[in-house]
């Protein structure tokens, strides 16, 4: 049974909101809802830590993993094969972990808990903002370990710190952005199961139809040209480039375009088809 603090917000989230109750909230009122929003989410999480395992212990594991079962078969060695793995696990790292949005939001939707938030005169953006603003913590923590990892098995980035903090940066903006298309998935799909069986059949084929783990010339002609328009592709060589080379190249401002265009595409729908729902 569903218990009364499940569907309401704690005191202090509650507090902020109702200063900022307005008939029309403005551009201030909707950060600040926001912000109250992403520090519930983040009260959330800390008193729930399982929901760090797929930004804590994926990495490490995908990291070590693929690094010795690939790397002397694709590039000779585990050494030779990281610049090109470390890059290409950063975003499949970020996709993966993004997918836990919408199944997070679902739930809360499903239980009510969005219910209270009908009844007060906030931003419609706001209760899907804050979480996925939150969420950016989670990637952050799942670039920094992979990168970590990566260091520990000896990847050496001539990017320097300036290419290797782009290239993190990039990394959590791509999964921030990603992660509105399954806040709007969260939103039209019937369950938390739903969500997730989706998410799985949109992250399997840009993960590996991609150039994450392989040179794309290895691949019939036909795949290349699926890998060369692939989103998680652009987001990876923009990556290899800042990280391994301390190159801001093409790919890296298409990479932030391509990413912007998502945000404005789908952050629309999931706040319309939010609107709908409650």
């Amino acid at each position: 049974m569903t218990t009364q603090s499940t569907l309401l917000p704690d005191r202090e989230t509650a507090e902020v909101l109702d200063r900022t109750l307005v008939a029309r909230p403005s551009l201030r009122d909707t950060v600040d809802q926001s912000i109250a929003m992403a520090w519930r989410a983040m009260k959330k999480m800390r008193r729930n830590p399982e929901q760090f395992f797929d930004v804590t212990i994926q990495p490490l594991l995908f990291t070590a993993m693929f690094a010795f079962i690939f790397g002397g078969g694709l590039a000779g060695s585990v050494q030779d094969y990281l610049p090109w793995l470390i890059p290409g696990v950063l975003a499949q790292t970020a996709l993966t972990a993004c997918m836990a949005t919408g199944t997070q939001m679902r739930e809360d939707m499903d239980k009510g808990v969005f219910d209270r938030f009908k009844s007060l005169p906030i931003a419609r953006i706001a209760p899907l903002a804050g979480p996925m603003l939150a969420d950016v913590l989670r990637y952050g923590i799942a670039a920094t370990l992979t990168l970590l990892t990566g260091f520990l098995l000896g990847y050496r980035p001539d990017g320097g710190v300036i290419g290797v903090t782009a290239g993190w940066a990039l990394t959590i903006f791509a999964g921030w952005s990603l992660s509105w298309i399954f806040a709007w998935l969260g939103t039209v799909a019937r369950s938390a199961q739903a969500v997730q069986g989706i998410g799985m059949m949109i992250m399997f084929p840009l993960t590996f139809l991609s150039n994450v783990f392989t040179d794309p010339e290895t691949m019939p002609e036909w795949l290349q040209k699926f890998v060369a328009v692939n989103p998680v592709s652009q987001v990876v060589t923009a990556c290899r480039d800042l990280i391994n080379d301390g190159n801001f190249s093409a790919h890296v401002g298409w990479a932030v375009l391509g990413c912007s265009v998502v945000v404005a595409v789908f952050a629309p729908l999931a706040v319309r088809s939010y609107s709908r729902k409650i």
